[in-house]
C-alpha cells in the first residue's frame, strides 16, 4: 500500500457522502464494506484495505449510470486525484465492473465482484419480511431465495457463485455476508 493521501475510512466516508446522493446506494456501499471486511478476516487478508475497496466501489455510479463502460474507472480517477495510491484497492474497484474492460486478477478483485450483488439479495430478503429486519433473516431462507431467479433479479447469482474461486462454498459465503450486514443493521436501517 502506498503512503500518499487518504486511505482511511473517515475520509472515504466523507467522499461517499459528497458524491452519492441516493441513500439506498450509500447503504449498499456500507453493506459491501462490511462484507468485504468479513471476507478479508475469514481469508486472512488486510481487513482495512478490503473494507475501503467495498466502501468506495460505487462512488461514481450516479455519474456513470448511463455509460456503465466507465463505471469504476471514474472512481479510480477520482481516488487517484484524492491521493489514494493503493493499486490493489484501485484495481478491485475497477474490476468489479467487467463492462469497463477491467479483468479480475486478485483475491480482492474476486471478493468485490462476488459480494457486490449479495447486498441486494440480503436486503431484499429482509424487506420481504413483515418486520423488515436483517436480524430475522435466516441463512436457510436466504439460500432458498438465492435459488429463485425472479427474487432480487438484479443480484447477479453468477458473480456470487465465483466465491468458490476464493475457496468458499456458497453456504459459507452467504453466511459471512448475512452476518456482516446484520452487524451493521442500524446503519443500514434494517
Amino acid at each position: 500500500m502506498g503512503d500518499g493521501g487518504f486511505v482511511n475510512r473517515d475520509t472515504g466516508l466523507c467522499l461517499v457522502r459528497e458524491r452519492v446522493a441516493n441513500e439506498n446506494l450509500v447503504r449498499h456501499m456500507l453493506a459491501t464494506e462490511a462484507i468485504m471486511g468479513a471476507l478479508a478476516e475469514r481469508l486472512g487478508e488486510d481487513v482495512q484495505r478490503w473494507k475501503l475497496a467495498g466502501l468506495l466501489h460505487d462512488l461514481d455510479v450516479e455519474q456513470t449510470a448511463e455509460s456503465m463502460e466507465t463505471h469504476g474507472t471514474l472512481t479510480v480517477q477520482w481516488l487517484r486525484e484524492e491521493g489514494l495510491d493503493d493499486e490493489e484497492v484501485l484495481q478491485a474497484i475497477a474490476a468489479h465492473n467487467p463492462a469497463n474492460g477491467s479483468v479480475v486478477e486478485s483475491r480482492m478483485d474476486r471478493a468485490l465482484l462476488a459480494c457486490d450483488p449479495m447486498t441486494g439479495l440480503i436486503t431484499a430478503a429482509a424487506l420481504i419480511r413483515p418486520e423488515k429486519k436483517l436480524e430475522l433473516v435466516a441463512l436457510k431462507s436466504l439460500k432458498k431465495r438465492f435459488k429463485e431467479p425472479a427474487f432480487a433479479r438484479g443480484a447477479r447469482r453468477e458473480d456470487m457463485l465465483t466465491c468458490d474461486e476464493l475457496g468458499l462454498q456458497l453456504d459459507e459465503f452467504l453466511e459471512i455476508g448475512l452476518t456482516a450486514m446484520q452487524g451493521i443493521s442500524d446503519e443500514l436501517g434494517l
